[in-house]
């Protein structure tokens, strides 16, 4: 595939080294987040610490806008998969052995740092105003809050995401999990060719 590469010989190599340390079983879903700034940055957050699979639902099937000048291209580098419905979705990433961590305003939720993100994890977050739908919630298997000790009960969507990836990122750096490439050789050479060529392809016809 390197072959039909249409960027620089030391853009490859940057290809490869960020794809050797991208986590391949720490997937986010987005679910009906609205604000295209918001979602954005959340996109901006995943390049930076290595997530790879995003995954969102935007309600009535549109697509999200997004605001390039707040994601400085790192949507680029993410890989989105549009959601029809998101308990299939859902179900379907906990057969193949994803804890489901949601974020969810409630007693009973336990603190965002107490859960173990070394595993397979894939954390919900939810709709600005109304947070995670309850029948999200519902299938979750860990359900989560950030403490608040201020007069506002939570933080905004993209900083709430920020707080969680990156303390997910500190327990995966902690056992070295950026270290070794969770994606096989074929994977990364797959991806590449996307990057490198045809996403390159496809940027030139819009021109």
């Amino acid at each position: 595939m390197r072959e039909k590469a249409l960027v620089l010989e030391r853009r490859l190599r940057k290809f490869e080294e960020v794809l050797k340390r991208r986590q391949k079983d720490l997937v986010l879903f987005v679910e009906n987040v609205k604000n295209e700034h918001n979602f954005s940055a959340i996109l901006r957050t995943c390049d930076a610490v290595g997530v790879l699979n995003v995954y969102f639902y935007h309600e009535g099937g549109k697509s999200l806008p997004i605001n390039e000048g707040i994601t400085m291209g790192a949507h680029k580098w993410v890989l989105l998969h549009k959601v029809g419905e998101p308990l299939t979705a859902l179900r379907s990433l906990k057969r193949k052995g994803f804890q489901v961590v949601a974020t969810w305003l409630n007693e009973d939720s336990v603190d965002f740092r107490s859960v173990d993100y070394t595993k397979p994890t894939l954390i919900v977050v939810g709709n600005e105003l109304d947070g995670v739908s309850e029948r999200v919630a519902e299938l979750s298997d860990v359900r989560i809050k950030i403490p608040m000790v201020g007069m506002v009960q939570s933080l905004n969507v993209s900083v709430a995401t920020a707080v969680i990836l990156y303390e997910a990122q500190r327990q995966r750096e902690l056992k070295g999990m950026y270290e070794q490439s969770s994606l096989s050789q074929e994977e990364i050479e797959h991806i590449i060719h996307k990057w490198a060529y045809e996403d390159v392809i496809r940027t030139r016809r819009k021109a």
